[in-house]
């Protein structure tokens, strides 16, 4: 018995036990745990979400974020070990997002998983946050390979991607300004529809015409793939203010809609231009912003006119969550990545 713990401290698992990854997410304001079997199984996913404790202040406070993932992390972490019906010492590996994201809430998850791995004696692997959300199409599709195109838009990240391999990337396209999701907020705000503006604005668009108001679709010149949102937001403004000072009311449904229509014009634009371009038949879509109805069935029907398969995580799974990490851990820890306890967070973390 002895042999065998000696052998599963080393290499982080009995020989042929599955691996099971309990998996950390506090990158922002979702304290999240998970327990994934071989990269494709979720056993547990687990979320406290601190919406509601943010909404008052429109948006995301970083302090506060931190402090609630301090207070919740344990809770967390327990819960997704019962519902699993495991204990530690059942578990392979501890996977963990140390980057990007809100640097105090990082810490907060990067020390509790090295202070498990050192408790139980586990493998400690740091995850890419944007890569969790990619690997996340993988615990939808179990027959999802790689190579394929993933687009990931989310509220602090829009790249277009090519997953050359497990955890390996090219990314061919990233915004120069606001990310798709930011976009939403701030012009969910400024039409008074709060925070978080992505579901909100989701939900009123559908009872406008999304035709109303022609809002402007940017490209960048110096590469076809890269996207600016900040334009569109200033326009959306522009729009407000031009009502305003005539006196004149909008319609608000009519702005969300006809905002939402220019930004799924150009995500599926990019995206099915690089699709064609590089010559691949599979497409992906992670991120908060994926969970977008209308982005969802723009790509549904455009991916079906050109016979390409399309793959979207459920909403679930598009938000931030612990299972992606758990998933993208699996193969970090399958090819060998191991962390010592120096790993620390790394707010802007590029893929």
């Amino acid at each position: 018995m002895e042999r065998q713990i000696e052998q599963r401290n080393r290499e982080g698992k009995l020989p042929g036990e599955d691996v099971l990854i309990l998996a950390i997410e506090t990158s922002c304001d979702e304290t999240a745990a998970s327990v994934v079997r071989n990269g494709r199984e979720v056993l547990s996913n687990v979320i406290y979400t601190q919406i509601a404790l943010h909404t008052q202040y429109g948006g995301v406070v970083p302090e506060i974020a931190s402090r609630k993932h301090i207070e919740k992390i344990n809770q967390v972490i327990e819960e997704a070990l019962a519902q699993a019906g495991v204990t530690l010492e059942n578990i392979t590996a501890v996977a963990v997002t140390y980057g990007p994201g809100l640097v105090g809430a990082l810490l907060v998850g990067v020390a509790e998983a090295k202070a498990i791995s050192f408790a139980a004696g586990l493998p400690l692997v740091g995850v890419h946050h944007i890569s969790g959300h990619i690997s996340a199409n993988y615990l939808e599709y179990p027959e999802l390979e790689p190579p394929f195109v993933c687009l990931v838009a989310s509220g602090g990240h829009s790249h277009l991607v090519i997953v050359k391999d497990y955890g390996v990337y090219e990314v061919i396209g990233r915004t120069r300004d606001d990310a798709a999701g930011e976009a939403f907020d701030k012009v969910a705000r400024a039409i008074g529809l709060g925070y978080p503006g992505g579901p909100m604005i989701d939900r009123v668009a559908r009872e406008g015409n999304p035709e109303a108001i022609l809002f402007p679709r940017a490209k960048v010149a110096e590469n076809e793939y890269d996207f600016s949102f900040s334009g569109l937001k200033s326009a959306v403004l522009n729009y407000l203010n031009s009502c305003q000072m005539k006196g004149e009311t909008f319609c608000q449904a009519d702005v969300a809609a006809s905002f939402q229509k220019a930004v799924v014009d150009v995500l599926v634009e990019h995206s099915l231009t690089a699709v064609r371009e590089f010559g691949y038949d599979k497409f992906a879509i992670a991120g908060g912003v994926a969970s977008n109805s209308s982005l969802r069935a723009a790509f549904e029907k455009e991916c079906g006119k050109r016979g390409i398969c399309f793959y979207h995580p459920s909403p679930a799974l598009c938000t931030d969550n612990a299972a992606m990490i758990g998933a993208a851990g699996y193969y970090e820890y399958r090819k060998g990545v191991r962390h010592d306890y120096t790993l620390n967070a790394v707010p802007n973390l590029r893929l």
